[in-house]
């Protein structure tokens, strides 16, 4: 097994496991908790939203870490640097949702300094952009695919082009 393989493993595997840890707080949790009367839901969020976050981290570094091999691997490779790029941009977008609006926004959940009648609209607004979030996640899990599956060799019959290579 090759270093190479070993980061677009970790890559691959580190996205889409990310991928789906959001896709999972938002089908599973984000119904539970719009089901929920809101002080019920200050309650509940307080209490445990830390054990709901806390294996991100540990796949968003397994992430980074195959991304920078697989960069590393792949600049030379015009195509798969720019998809490695572009999945470098995925996560920084979804980052820049996290850092301004997810956690302070947590946060005054945790604090429970947002008053039950903000509850509604605020879980809409978190959830939607939660969304967004796991669809540019998805975005970037069908690039590392992508950036992977592309042969050095092209096979002898081959006739899809370039781009597939």
């Amino acid at each position: 097994m090759s270093a190479r393989l070993v980061f677009n493993v970790l890559a691959v595997g580190g996205i889409c496991m990310f991928t789906g840890i959001m896709a999972h707080i938002g089908f599973s949790f984000g119904a539970y908790w719009q089901s929920m009367a809101p002080a019920a839901f200050l309650e509940w969020f307080s209490a445990n939203a830390p054990l709901v976050g806390r294996t991100i981290p540990l796949f968003v570094i397994v992430s980074f870490v195959g991304l920078a091999g697989s960069l590393w691997y792949d600049w030379n490779d015009s195509w798969r640097r720019g998809l490695w790029l572009a999945i470098y941009a995925c996560l920084v977008a979804i980052f820049i949702v996290t850092f301004a609006w997810h956690l302070p926004v947590n946060s005054q959940l945790l604090t429970r300094t947002i008053t039950p009648d903000q509850v509604p609209t605020l879980l809409d607004t978190w959830l939607n952009l939660h969304w967004l979030r796991v669809a540019i996640a998805l975005l970037a899990s069908v690039l590392s695919v992508i950036a992977t599956s592309r042969s050095d060799k092209p096979a002898p019959n081959e006739d899809a082009g370039d781009f597939w290579r």
